[in-house]
């Protein structure tokens, strides 16, 4: 199949692809005789994988090293679990981040009084050095 196919086969863009080959994440495609990139079943399923990872917030680099021991039959699960905890970890630190910058937006919000007056505590916040 052709890019395009590949790329709807599989839930991301053609641009992605590119970007995935590019970097070396996956293996440059086969092409045809006349120049077109060339998708099998296993690359598609390969692309899925990849997006799945994506999806549950591993950087490309972690994907790199779950593509590693996807393919490596011989691995033990233990170095995935570690991986997929370490994510754990992370996303929880980022929510925390979050919740705390929503928490400061609308304190933020609530003490402006949104109205004609020029003074805004929103803007005072974030001009402080």
């Amino acid at each position: 199949m052709n890019i395009g196919q590949a790329a709807a086969a599989a839930g991301v863009s053609q641009r992605m692809i590119r970007h995935y080959e590019a970097i070396g994440l996956i293996p440059k495609a086969a092409r045809r005789d006349s120049g077109y990139r060339d998708y099998d079943t296993r690359d598609v399923h390969t692309l899925r994988f990849i997006a799945r990872a994506r999806d549950l917030g591993f950087p490309i680099e972690e994907i790199g090293s779950l593509l590693a021991l996807w393919q490596d039959r011989s691995r033990a699960s233990g170095e995935v679990k570690s991986l997929a905890l370490q994510r754990v970890a992370e996303l929880k630190r980022k929510e925390r981040a979050l919740r705390e910058m929503r928490r400061t937006l609308e304190d933020l919000a609530h003490s402006c009084h949104g109205d004609a007056r020029s003074d805004c505590p929103i803007l005072a916040e974030l001009a402080k050095s």
